[in-house]
């Protein structure tokens, strides 16, 4: 593959990660608020918020430095459609298992994205963009293994709280 051609294939790759973590700021960012009865849960989802923020200013910075633009109109379709993700968990009584776990499923398509970042970043020798992309990956990790070992806590919580009374469970 050609040098430019592997720069662009790149430039996509940052623009994507870019939208995606837009999309995810837009998916997180209203959690919290509703998880009055899972304190452990929201402090780490307003901790992840803010690693987000720093994941979207890196993947600026990654683009600034190569003369690109970061927003296009992909990222202004997913900031619409990211809190219609949201609503539509947020009238369930099951709301929290159901954000859970696409929590998790997310954190694993960034993990997978910037593993893709990684590599195309180590085929084109943009080395100067290695740290921040696994700085980022590191943090999705992170927080995609918190929530595996706390899934099945949440979920004893949830049907504890179910039990007592389906309506504060979430």
């Amino acid at each position: 593959m050609a040098e430019t051609e592997i720069h662009d294939m790149f430039v996509i790759g940052l623009r994507n990660a870019y939208a995606m973590e837009n999309q995810a700021l837009g998916i997180t960012r209203p959690q919290p608020s509703r998880l009055e009865n899972y304190p452990e849960v929201a402090a780490k989802l307003e901790q992840h918020v803010g690693e987000t923020e720093d994941q979207i200013r890196r993947l600026a910075r990654i683009l600034e430095d190569l003369d690109e633009d970061y927003l296009n109109l992909k990222d202004m379709i997913l900031s619409f459609t990211s809190p219609t993700t949201v609503m539509s968990h947020a009238s369930v009584s099951d709301e929290v298992l159901k954000d859970a776990l696409a929590d998790f499923a997310f954190e694993n398509y960034e993990i997978a994205a910037y593993k893709s970042l990684l590599t195309i970043a180590d085929a084109g020798n943009f080395d100067e963009a290695k740290h921040a992309l696994e700085q980022s990956l590191a943090e999705e990790q992170a927080m995609a293994k918190w929530l595996d070992d706390h899934l099945p806590q949440i979920t004893r919580k949830f049907l504890l709280m179910w039990e007592g009374d389906g309506r504060l469970a979430r």
